[in-house]
């Protein structure tokens, strides 16, 4: 199953907005390091951040999975990155192009446990 993890760019508070621009080169570059280790398992980073509106912007990862274990290390990079920069997450698998999104998690939503997010996947 291929599945994505996207920092939760959308109707975001002022205050949250102005915070995810100034973090955006870190988020990114952490992203970035996250699909170049992770290499071997078809990480594919998404980085559509080209707008002027925050709103637009497409930040985060796909990634093949197999097994609900499989979940483990994109969570908890998302978990730590929502932890480090106030940010959510939205989690979901990518069927014929399409995203279709399951879940939410981090620092307002909750922290992300892969095991739950396994289950609403269908894995």
């Amino acid at each position: 199953m291929l599945i994505y993890i996207l920092v939760a760019c959308d109707r975001l508070e002022e205050k949250r907005e102005k915070k995810l621009r100034q973090s955006l080169p870190e988020l990114q570059a952490a992203l970035q390091a996250y699909v170049e280790a992770n290499a071997a398992h078809n990480v594919t980073l998404i980085n559509e951040c080209e707008s002027d509106d925050c709103e637009d912007w497409q930040l985060g990862i796909s990634q093949q999975v197999k097994k609900k274990l499989h979940l483990n290390p994109p969570v908890d990079l998302f978990n730590g990155l929502a932890e480090q920069y106030g940010i959510d997450c939205e989690v979901g698998y990518i069927e014929d192009d399409a995203r279709e999104a399951v879940s939410y998690f981090g620092k307002f939503e909750g922290k992300g446990e892969a095991y739950l997010l396994a289950e609403y996947l269908g894995l």
